[in-house]
């Protein structure tokens, strides 16, 4: 395959009609290829709780053109009751996952966009809305692109890459987060291989990482996650590359299940872990990785999801946090798709992005 021979999957976007989200339901990967049309609240609601659309900028994204879909059903007459309206469809999807940040952040956009009108029609300000979702679209792709130069500059030609649950375009736009620079290099003629962790329990590396850098023809090899210590000894790999779900302001990151353990392992081994993610993933509202909300999610996941029969006993009592923390002084780098931060973060943060560092 040549690299400009890359297919760029589009994972979310606005129906052809103009009055549903269309999304590739990612809980059918890698064996089914399955597209949905969405404009029902609970339906919006399920597929973000139920992984059906997963990934931070993805989520966003979605946010984004499910908030105008539940618009356009509205049949409100006034501004007010339209609002409210919309600011009841922005709690309710907000419910549905509360680590990824990015949900919240879109869904406040779009909510003060239909606010910021009060002198236009309902019918104004649903166009304006479908503006503000297209725009979101618009920014990823162009955010993505960004980060994933930005990742590039880390690593060099036949490095090797150790990636963690899913960042790569099936949860954005194009490109990916912390998969971007594998999928940039490929068009470039880089060589880099990727180490796909499986990411335990709902296998996102195994179904869709190793499923989206197989299909672009990015040389990569799929492993336990409890394999990536050996890996590591052997010097397999040359950095870590995870994105994120949420960065809090001291650089403490949120991100899938098993994260905090490969950057320990990572500063054992002396290899960089670099986390990789847009700026609206950073809530410089939240001080640290305390004050992160960790998603719990059903233990049957854990005994019985992708498996024929049950792993253990039904009376097994299950643990499931859909997230850990990664503390910051594990992290060697954040980059965004402003530019690569460095510890200290509080104070790198708020500087690329123009705060005092105890904002």
């Amino acid at each position: 395959m040549k690299p400009d021979q890359i297919t760029h999957v589009e994972s979310v976007r606005l129906s052809d009609d103009g009055r549903a989200v269309r999304i590739l339901d990612q809980s059918r990967l890698p064996n089914e290829t399955v597209y949905l049309e969405l404009s029902e609240p609970e339906a919006l609601y399920e597929a973000i709780h139920s992984l059906r659309v997963r990934g931070a900028p993805a989520i966003g994204i979605f946010a984004g053109y499910a908030m105008y879909v539940l618009a356009l059903r509205s049949q409100a007459t006034n501004l007010p009751d339209f609002v409210e309206e919309c600011r009841g469809y922005r709690d309710y999807l907000n419910a549905s996952r509360p680590t990824a940040v990015n949900l919240r952040h879109m869904l406040d956009r779009m909510l003060a966009a239909a606010e910021s009108l009060p002198c236009m029609d309902v019918d104004s300000v649903k166009d304006v809305m479908r503006q503000a979702a297209l725009a979101i679209h618009r920014e990823d792709i162009a955010m993505c692109r960004a980060i994933s130069r930005y990742g590039l500059s880390l690593v060099k030609d036949g490095d090797g890459i150790l990636t963690h649950c899913n960042a790569g375009p099936l949860a954005t736009s194009r490109y990916g987060t912390a998969l971007g620079p594998l999928f940039l290099a490929k068009e470039e003629g880089i060589t880099l291989h990727a180490w796909c962790d499986e990411t335990r329990p709902l296998l996102q590396g195994a179904r869709l990482t190793a499923y989206e850098l197989q299909q672009a023809g990015i040389d990569c090899t799929l492993i336990c996650d409890n394999m990536a210590s050996i890996v590591m000894k052997e010097g397999k790999i040359n950095a870590c590359f995870v994105g994120c779900d949420r960065v809090a302001r001291n650089g403490d990151t949120a991100n899938k299940i098993g994260t905090s353990g490969v950057a320990i392992l990572a500063r054992h081994y002396g290899i960089p872990f670099y986390v990789l993610g847009p700026s609206s993933s950073i809530d410089f509202s939240c001080p640290d990785g305390d004050h992160i909300p960790i998603e719990l999610r059903d233990g049957e996941e854990i005994k019985s999801k992708f498996f024929l029969q049950p792993s253990s006993l039904p009376e097994v009592r299950c643990y499931n946090p859909a997230f850990d923390v990664t503390d910051h002084d594990l992290i060697t780098a954040i980059v965004t798709e402003r530019g690569i931060c460095y510890p200290p973060f509080s104070e790198s943060l708020a500087a690329l992005f123009g705060r005092k560092s105890s904002d």
